[in-house]
């Protein structure tokens, strides 16, 4: 089976899935009812996904974040500032996932166990990662970390807020990533002043 066909089924199989998971939850049930309504047989199921649910669980995840790069693709995204490319890359990514917000509960709930913490950190990184990545960041030194460490907030908390947001539109979701996005532009601008700053001071221990 090569990669592609393999890629292909997991889509399938998490197609099958999701309209279930609000009932079922990311469970080996789900699982085991998505493999069979794609026709495939049980040991797909164990192929495409050999850690069982969990693992549909983080392809979701990460088919997610696949699909907002794609949907960022355009010229005029490219035009933005970097401010308004967060902002957007956040607000698409999300706006795509409105029909499954049972799903992502479900999901929060799974990735709250202390078992999954270490995936669940890795699925938030690899989303506020490819949000920068999309926004151009070319860092490289510490602000690499601490641009995504601050992301990392914002997102979680605007997922958070977005999920029982029943504004129209979610405007009341925007109103607040928009907040949220200014506060740290200011920790980062903050950050970069007192930077040069400490650039330009004696080293009390550097050799004479």
């Amino acid at each position: 089976m090569t990669e592609a066909h393999l890629y292909a089924e997991k889509q399938a199989i998490l197609a099958a899935a999701l309209p279930a998971v609000p009932f079922d939850g990311w469970s080996a049930k789900t699982l085991r009812e998505a493999t069979a309504a794609t026709g495939f047989d049980a040991s797909m199921g164990l192929r495409a996904f050999p850690g069982g649910a969990i693992d549909l669980l983080s392809f979701y995840m990460a088919e997610a974040d696949r699909r907002m790069l794609e949907n960022l693709a355009g010229a005029d995204f490219a035009a933005l500032k970097v401010r308004e490319r967060i902002a957007k890359a956040i607000r698409v990514r999300l706006e795509a996932e409105a029909g499954n917000k049972e799903a992502i509960r479900k999901a929060l709930a799974v990735l709250a166990l202390p078992i999954h913490a270490g995936r669940a950190l890795r699925s938030l990184y690899r989303t506020v990662d490819a949000i920068w990545y999309a926004a151009g960041d070319t860092a490289t030194d510490f602000n690499f970390y601490s641009k995504r460490a601050l992301l990392a907030g914002v997102y979680s908390t605007t997922l958070l807020r977005w999920l029982d947001d029943k504004s129209p539109g979610h405007a009341a979701t925007w109103a607040f990533l928009d907040r949220r996005i200014n506060d740290v532009m200011r920790i980062q601008k903050l950050r970069q002043r007192l930077g040069d700053l400490a650039s330009g001071w004696p080293r009390p221990f550097r050799r004479a």
